[in-house]
């Protein structure tokens, strides 16, 4: 059965802060598919869900602090690998760290993983991403029972099985994200990663080596007592999905609960903090 899609094509300024908040808006309405452009973002939506007033809700489209225009199209069949191999290029991470398509040939790196790119984020192209890979080619995670909280796409839990780490537990809330993961935990022939869909409610106090939340300032500072109570002694917690303007109130929740910073990357404004327990 062919399904026929509206795209609709943003061009935002500025590019950065507002695509990813334009993308959460989007994320929480029928679109189902988003591509980045050099101008900002695809987004498409089955006919069937769409109505015309399906943007009014996306609250970023009337703030004045960005200017945002699109367009909109009726499009039959989208053909996703296609529309990807225009707009997504395989990532570097470090030299021993290659993130790609199904579509890209093979490379001989230590860590060469694949991920079918069917949303933006989480691919590697989106700074915290890129950092949080960062971070763990850094860490020492052979045999440490890991958690990858907000999963995504599970890119940063394929890396860790890759490096070492096992069991690995991949949570997000989002059901699209919770099937992909497990889709790509497959795709790079991962054997200890368990993915599981909802939020830090179903960690229960269950104890980690390493704990990954790469998710956002607000769902951060809300789950951070959960996350430190399931750090075991020495245990790291690597936190990435805010700005450098946020690092105080991070920084702060995590101090208090007994955490050392380790280390930041930044870029971008984006920033990705190491502490230990």
């Amino acid at each position: 059965m062919s399904n026929i899609y509206i795209g609709y094509h943003f061009s935002v300024e500025p590019k950065e802060t507002g695509t990813e908040i334009l993308l959460a808006e989007l994320g929480e309405t029928p679109f189902e598919s988003f591509i980045e452009t050099e101008e900002g973002l695809s987004a498409y939506i089955q006919k069937q869900y769409w109505n015309e007033n399906v943007l009014d809700d996306i609250f970023i489209l009337k703030s004045p602090e960005f200017k945002i225009e699109y367009t909109f199209e009726e499009i039959e069949q989208v053909n996703w690998n296609e529309e990807w191999e225009k707009n997504f290029e395989p990532i570097e991470v470090g030299n021993s760290c290659y993130v790609r398509a199904p579509f890209h040939e093979k490379t001989n790196a230590q860590y060469d993983i694949v991920i079918e790119p069917k949303m933006s984020f989480g691919t590697g192209h989106h700074e915290t991403t890129f950092m949080m890979i960062q971070h763990l080619l850094e860490t020492d995670l052979e045999n440490k029972k890991t958690l990858d909280m907000g999963c995504g796409t599970a890119i940063l839990a394929i890396l860790a099985e890759m490096r070492g780490a096992k069991p690995i537990d991949a949570i997000d809330i989002d059901n699209w994200c919770y099937l992909n993961s497990i889709e790509n935990a497959e795709r790079n022939n991962c054997e200890h990663i368990s993915v599981y869909e909802g939020d830090a409610s179903l960690l229960n106090g269950k104890k980690y080596d390493v704990i990954i939340a790469n998710i956002n300032r607000n769902i951060l500072l809300n789950d951070m007592q959960q996350y430190v109570d399931c750090l075991n002694e020495g245990a790291t917690l690597l936190l990435s999905g805010f700005y450098e303007e946020d690092i105080p109130a991070i920084d702060a929740s995590c101090t208090e609960k007994g955490l050392k910073f380790v280390k930041k990357f930044d870029k971008n404004n984006w920033v990705a903090l190491k502490y230990v327990n």
